[in-house]
């Protein structure tokens, strides 16, 4: 079941991002979307948890929590600015090595065990997404140094996020509660970062914010669900084919055609995950 709910987590992130990429050059602040979206979600949790009942809380989950929403906030943020200062060729795939940052984390803090098929597999899935995103010849002009900053900062941001996710499951924290802390501590990021930037607020953002929320609850979830029942070291790689949800939903949104090594990169991805499971 952990391997469907990576996968249902991996659906849901690639709806999001391309949500985020039809909404681009609209005129839609980035900023105000995601205060949207993550007020939304905290809202859907705050009256789930109110139902069902919440298990006791304690600081640490409260820090815990709010630390992730910031990190997956900024690392959104940071990751739209790159995109303004070079090529999306080279940006994509050059953020999504954050990966590599909690599966290390898994095998050597967590101790998880990873046969070598597994490796070879992580490194095709790691590889696929790669090779899934980048688009030769983009011809976009690169400023370098801001755009190195804001990558590094991106990838420091997701790659961290996600140890402390992992570090959330491991000390058996209720996903309800950190989810409840996540979105409240990145909605408060949020609104800080709005009034820093003086953007104007517009009715389409919370109509859009409110879609991701929805959809990001689900795929919360089901990430929390996957690390605590699964194998990290390929939860992550899996999610991080979200891209793949992009690229194909671009090809029936746009009428996009793959190109070969696109082709070749989804074939490899999904022979990726096959090995992961044997």
């Amino acid at each position: 079941m952990w391997i469907v709910a990576a996968v249902l987590t991996m659906f849901c992130f690639g709806i999001n991002n391309m949500i985020f990429k039809v909404t681009s050059g609209k005129g839609l602040s980035k900023v105000h979307m995601q205060f949207f979206f993550y007020l939304i979600a905290f809202l859907l949790m705050l009256s789930y948890g109110t139902v069902i009942g919440f298990a006791p809380f304690n600081s640490l989950t409260i820090i815990l929590g709010a630390i992730i929403g910031i990190l997956n906030a900024n690392g959104n943020i940071q990751m739209s600015k790159a995109f303004e200062k070079g090529p999306a060729s080279l940006t994509s795939p050059l953020i999504s090595t954050n990966t590599v940052i909690p599966i290390l984390s898994a095998a050597l803090i967590f101790h998880e065990h990873i046969t070598l098929i597994q490796w070879v597999g992580i490194i095709v899935i790691l590889a696929s997404a790669a090779v899934i995103q980048y688009a030769p010849g983009s011809g976009v002009k690169l400023d370098y140094k801001p755009w190195m900053y804001r990558v590094l900062l991106s990838i420091g941001s997701f790659g961290v996020l996600g140890v402390l996710m992992k570090t959330s499951t491991h000390l058996q924290f209720d996903s309800i509660n950190t989810l409840v802390c996540m979105y409240g501590g990145g909605a408060a990021y949020l609104i800080i970062n709005s009034f820093v930037m003086k953007e104007k607020w517009q009715r389409s953002e919370l109509k859009f914010g409110a879609i991701i929320g929805s959809i990001s609850v689900i795929g919360y979830s089901s990430y929390f669900f996957a690390l605590d029942t699964g194998v990290a070291s390929i939860v992550f790689p899996i999610v991080s084919l979200s891209c793949l949800v992009v690229v194909l939903s671009s090809c029936l949104l746009y009428k996009e055609r793959l190109k070969m090594y696109q082709i070749i990169g989804v074939i490899s991805a999904l022979a990726g995950i096959v090995l992961t499971k044997i």
